[in-house]
């Protein structure tokens, strides 16, 4: 009677076996001198590493034993090399344990690996190689520029795993929902996730980052990390000059702007009018000299990218210098009042020196007068002006009426005159007739 082969009985036993009785059958079925058996182990190992593939033997006898790869090539036949890879290497052969090695190990080489022993039936067992592809760091790809007030399209690409990588979004340590497509390439797969999100400016240079996952990286993680390029038109602002600026001062002016792109042109000009010819202009800056009451005018500072067109401008006033004219009198008890001629109002920080000690010197100083004090004269003025028109009507009235007064008694009078020069009597007589 034939002895029972180990191995084909294995083959034969239920799922359900665990690896421990298996191996108990095995040595109650090897009890025999004659009974051998082969055992292999199954092997993961990443692409580009090296694997070891085992065969065990039980009662070895000396008989022959042969590997072969997937494609049931023989590779070594009894420690002896049959196939012409250089990848392929014996390392151990004992009447217990055949080693080989299979350096640079790639997605090809994945497969059953038979080892067999030829007694007087045939023992093989396969151990199966699996090759573990971890994906690279992914990369972002984007379908269109984001542009201020649209939406922006990324997409996240893992080109290279086995199994399939996961790919997940990440801003501010939250995670963005995406469109996830898988891809077979034979061997391996290609994984992408695409998300869309609404850009402002305020997002121009916000911080994404695309994460890859696998289990061939032990619980690390792959990670590519992006910035959102948002385009939007540019903005301007001139920095004007602090204080007030006056004939023979410098005029400085900075044009501030922002954009994206940042505009590579500047142009400044005068509104209805030509630049001054000292005008000195540096980019940004823009710069008069010494000025004067000719540079009055309104300047406009323009920048323009592909996405639009802005400008600012600024409105220059140069003020008189105006010189305060005062002589102090030699006699100390008493003080001339100063004298000035008109200024304009809007110099408001007066500076007036006194030299006590030489009372002819002259003494210059820019003198401010204020609005409410103008008000006051001019309302005093007014006033003044009624009062004298009503005195001067009221005066003509009452003179008038005095002179009519008077002629009314002269008539009187003469009328008295006339009668008796009528009646051919003397005057004085006929008074005193009338009176007797």
């Amino acid at each position: 009677m034939r002895p029972v082969h180990s191995a084909l009985f294995c083959r034969l036993l239920p799922a359900p076996f665990s690896l421990a009785l298996r191996s108990l059958v095995l040595v109650l079925l090897c009890i025999t001198p004659r009974c051998q058996a082969v055992q292999a182990e199954n092997v993961t190992v990443l692409e580009g590493g090296t694997a070891q593939i085992s065969c065990r033997l039980q009662n070895y006898d000396g008989s022959i034993v042969v590997i072969q790869n997937p494609r049931r090539q023989t590779l070594f036949f009894n420690g002896t090399r049959a196939l012409k890879d250089d990848r392929f290497q014996m390392v151990l052969f004992t009447p217990r344990l055949v080693r080989i090695t299979l350096t640079n190990v790639s997605v090809s080489d994945e497969g059953g690996y038979f080892c067999q022993l030829y007694t007087d039936s045939t023992h093989h067992q396969v151990a199966t190689l699996s090759v573990l592809v971890p994906p690279e760091t992914p990369t972002v790809e984007v379908k269109q520029e984001a542009v201020e007030g649209g939406e922006v399209e990324l997409t996240c690409v893992s080109p290279r795993s086995k199994p399939a990588a996961t790919l997940r979004w990440i801003r501010n340590g939250r995670e963005i929902p995406g469109v996830v497509s898988q891809q077979d390439n034979g061997k391996t797969f290609s994984v992408s996730s695409t998300i869309r999100i609404p850009v402002e400016r305020k997002d121009n240079g916000a911080a994404l980052s695309c994460e890859a996952f696998h289990p061939a990286l032990g619980g690390q993680k792959r990670v590519r990390h992006y910035r959102l390029d948002v385009y939007f038109a540019p903005t301007v602002r001139i920095i004007p000059p602090s204080g007030i600026l006056r004939e023979g001062d410098s005029l400085i002016l900075t044009c501030s702007i922002t954009g994206n792109p940042l505009p590579r042109s500047i142009q400044w000009s005068k509104i209805n009018d030509t630049l001054p010819e000292r005008a000195e202009i540096s980019g940004p800056t823009f710069q008069i000299s010494r000025l004067s009451q000719t540079h009055n005018g309104t300047y406009l500072c323009q920048a323009q990218n592909n996405y639009g067109r802005a400008a600012d401008h600024y409105t220059l006033l140069v003020y008189d210098n105006v010189s305060l004219i005062t002589t102090v009198p030699s006699t100390p008890k008493t003080t001339q009042p100063i004298t000035s001629h008109p200024v304009t109002p809007t110099l408001l920080t007066p500076n007036f020196t006194q030299d006590v000690e030489d009372p002819g010197a002259v003494v210059e100083t820019h003198s401010a007068v204020p609005y409410a004090v103008i008000g006051g004269v001019l309302a005093l003025l007014v006033f003044t002006v009624i009062c004298v028109l009503i005195v001067t009507i009221w005066c003509s009235v009452r003179q008038k009426g005095s002179y009519l007064t008077h002629e009314a008694s002269g008539l009187d009078e003469h009328g008295e005159v006339q009668e008796a020069f009528l009646n051919g009597n003397d005057a004085s007589q006929g008074k005193k007739e009338y009176l007797l």
